[in-house]
């Protein structure tokens, strides 16, 4: 049986907004310093479900869906706000529960027909609908063979995806009648400035104020476009990688393995350019590292509702990279992350951008000019909690990050399978040219994800 192509139809039958359940007293709620490192963008996922058995009816599900989406954003309430501008221009959350834009819509295709592998063409702008209001918005979408999609965008300045992952936990949970796990934390004094501020020299090599970048090449047309693929790579040849990447006693990691390879693979998709400079990032979740030595401040900061990230990156000539056997690079990778997995770098980040308020800042890896080698960033999506969100009709059969960001730097995540314990699904955001050769030269490693695999 063939994916089916784009050529699907989604009808939305249903817009509303849903709020709170209970109203709350208006109230501001400033982003914090790591917050305000993030750019206006919004972030989708989506999860797919079978045909629930014992049958349950689509009106069944939406209505399951949004009671407990009413109860969740009691506590977390800034999911249920609007982002504005406060007086230096920065954004702030207007706490007012507006609430969450909720679609119903039907597609005229059955699940086992999605071409999960192109999510250009069988999820963006059909099931993952474009947020314009608030901070998130829902669509759930009916199937043709009795399956449903949930999918979701949010705006990133207010969360990273560890607070997301909690929220659809949380909402889940609600649905099933169970106790809560985990309530969000909005306790911005954990994330406050030191005063006087600490700031090592390092920060400055991995953020830059917006203002004092030089401004953008005239005429530039890029001679290339970012495109979305979804892969799955197995356990065994993760363990494959780890094995080459790890040497002299030193293992690396498997995150640091399969970066080190992609960001191989990605330089010699650019060999043409040899003397052009790649930067590899890679996303570092700063939560357990600001917990260091103090207990309660470790549990806060385990169920904190924001962004905590920092993304340092390695740079290296694409005829290096291409020359250098995998664990060379992967130690180059191991040795550009180990300095921002600290307690003080964190602080010192936070520093830093109290320093050069309210001016916008943003991380240098995303800074591609014309006469630059690729960039990428890969962020670890392994803490994804495809199989703890089932709202009552059991776990996802798949699930996945969707991030289009545009612009010319490629974003990477590698998530948990939730078919095959152990393998990856891998979302790829990259280059198209960057794509055909990792397809044509490590097919052994990146796999097409398809309904085979998923068993559907």
């Amino acid at each position: 049986m063939e994916s089916a192509k784009g050529d699907f139809m989604v009808t939305v039958s249903k817009k509303e907004v849903v709020a709170a359940v209970l109203p709350f007293r208006e109230h501001w709620l400033p982003l914090t310093n790591l917050d305000l490192l993030l750019p206006p963008l919004d972030v989708g996922l989506f999860f797919c479900y079978k045909k629930p058995i014992p049958s349950m009816s689509f009106g069944s599900m939406v209505s399951v869906l949004k009671k407990a989406l009413a109860q969740a954003l009691l506590s977390y309430y800034a999911i249920a706000a609007v982002v504005v501008p406060n007086a230096l221009g920065e954004p702030e959350l207007l706490c007012n529960n507006r609430g969450v834009d909720f679609i119903e819509a039907y597609a005229d295709i059955e699940l086992q027909n999605l071409n999960f592998h192109n999510p250009d063409e069988s999820i963006e702008g059909k099931f993952v609908a474009k947020k314009k209001h608030g901070v998130l918005s829902v669509q759930a979408t009916e199937l043709k063979c009795g399956g449903i999609v949930v999918a979701c965008a949010f705006d990133h300045r207010v969360a990273d995806a560890y607070s997301i992952n909690m929220f659809l936990v949380s909402w889940a949970e609600i649905a099933r009648s169970k106790p809560v796990s985990m309530a969000p934390s909005f306790r911005r004094s954990l994330l406050n400035p030191r005063r006087p501020g600490r700031i090592d020299p390092s920060v400055d090599e991995m953020y830059v104020p917006i203002p004092s970048l030089p401004p953008p090449g005239e005429n530039h047309e890029p001679t290339d476009h970012l495109i979305s693929r979804i892969f799955y790579v197995t356990a065994d040849q993760l363990n494959e990688l780890q094995s080459l990447a790890s040497s002299n006693g030193d293992k690396r990691t498997k995150l640091e393995s399969f970066s080190a390879f992609l960001w191989k693979m990605v330089a010699t998709s650019a060999a043409k350019n040899r003397d052009k400079v790649s930067k590899l990032g890679i996303v570092v979740d700063g939560r357990s590292r600001l917990g260091e030595g103090d207990q309660d401040k470790e549990t806060l900061m385990g169920s904190h509702f924001g962004n905590v990230l920092s993304i340092p990156y390695g740079s290296q000539t694409i005829g290096e990279l291409i020359e250098k056997p995998l664990s060379s690079v992967a130690k180059q990778v191991h040795d550009f992350l180990k300095p921002a997995t600290t307690k003080e770098h964190f602080l010192g980040l936070i520093d830093w951008v109290e320093a050069h308020r309210p001016e916008p800042a943003m991380t240098r890896v995303y800074c591609v000019g014309k006469d630059d080698g690729p960039a990428l960033v890969v962020s670890s999506g392994q803490r994804f909690p495809v199989s703890k969100v089932d709202f009552g009709w059991g776990c996802p059969t798949f699930g996945s990050y969707h991030f289009p960001w545009g612009g010319l730097c490629g974003y990477v995540m590698p998530m948990p399978s939730s078919v095959s314990d152990g393998d990856w699904v891998v979302y790829m955001h990259l280059l198209k040219g960057q794509l055909e050769l990792i397809e044509k030269e490590a097919s052994h490693v990146f796999r097409p994800l398809t309904f085979d695999y998923l068993d559907l």
